[in-house]
């Protein structure tokens, strides 16, 4: 195994590259730390040994025993103030958050509910609520699964590298995101874009569900599979889905046409699937035409 060494650029290169491929991507501290000076070997500091008169015991220092044939204990550690922890979800989180959902009236109070809700650990480790993105009026309105970095950093849907394919996309078919919604499934980006959990999931979907109600747009496009799972209730995985319509049905009883497609991320690492979602956004294009 070959040591990283602290002057070689190209060693700090790799080190940097193996970070942001593990989801290492942000500092966690305001100010760089010198981790190779921290493991240098530090010298014990020395006690000079207490005198006391001759025929006297002196008094035992403070690394020494008290007693002859007894070790001293060490001193305690001490008491760590507990650091404030982010809420694990459970079922209490999930009724406020539908009870949340259900009385917003407007997207606008959706959104300041959301930004006050407390009741998902991904709030704390995120930067930015990712709300929505386009034109709330609009005829089509399109549902990924969870920002990533980028979006989490400008507080956008759909802005990095994905969101470029996905613009292209929309453009293919006389679209942009000035005539399209876009959200998300979950509204914080997971650490190291990790998948999120089901119960993490389950405290969003009032949510994006109230956001789609609210919407109410005439056709409903679902990036990828976890969007289409949790919003068309099926387990089905999306290569089976992509392609054919669905429903989505809200809390008022509206049923929306739905057309699950691949993410432009999953498109962006297979692009030979590129045509079939190619297909699928063309029957969007169809629907609604046929619709007016």
């Amino acid at each position: 195994m070959i040591a990283t060494s602290p002057n070689n650029p190209t060693d700090i290169a790799d080190l940097l590259a193996f970070y942001a491929s593990a989801g290492a991507d942000e500092a966690l501290e305001e100010e760089p730390v010198n981790r190779f000076a921290e493991m240098a070997p530090k010298s014990p500091e020395r006690v000079p040994e207490a005198t006391a008169p001759a025929g006297q015991i002196p008094a035992p220092g403070p690394n020494q025993p008290s007693r002859p044939g007894i070790s001293r204990l060490p001193d305690a550690p001490p008491a760590r103030t507990p650091a404030a922890t982010a809420t694990v979800p459970d079922e209490a989180q999930a009724a406020l958050a539908r009870q949340l959902a259900a009385t917003a009236a407007s997207l606008d109070e959706l959104r300041q509910h959301m930004a006050a809700f407390d009741g998902c650990n991904l709030k704390f480790t995120a930067k930015n609520l990712v709300f929505a993105d386009g034109n709330p009026n609009a005829a089509v309105m399109l549902v990924g699964e969870a920002p990533g970095r980028d979006e989490d950093i400008e507080g956008l849907p759909f802005v990095g590298r994905s969101g470029r394919l996905l613009d292209r996309m929309l453009a293919a078919i006389g679209l942009d995101r000035t005539s399209v919604y876009i959200a998300n499934v979950i509204p914080w980006r997971p650490p190291g874009n990790r998948t999120p959990t089901p119960h993490e999931t389950e405290i969003c979907r009032p949510f994006i569900e109230r956001q789609i109600e609210l919407v109410n747009p005439r056709v409903l496009v679902n990036l990828g599979g976890p969007s289409a799972k949790t919003l068309l209730n099926t387990t089905e995985g999306i290569l089976r889905l992509r392609g054919n319509w669905r429903v989505h049905t809200t809390a008022s009883g509206t049923a929306i046409p739905a057309m699950p497609t691949l993410h432009p991320a999953y498109l962006l690492r297979t692009p030979a699937h590129k045509k079939l979602a190619w297909r699928d956004f063309l029957e969007v294009k169809a629907k609604l035409q046929a619709l007016g």
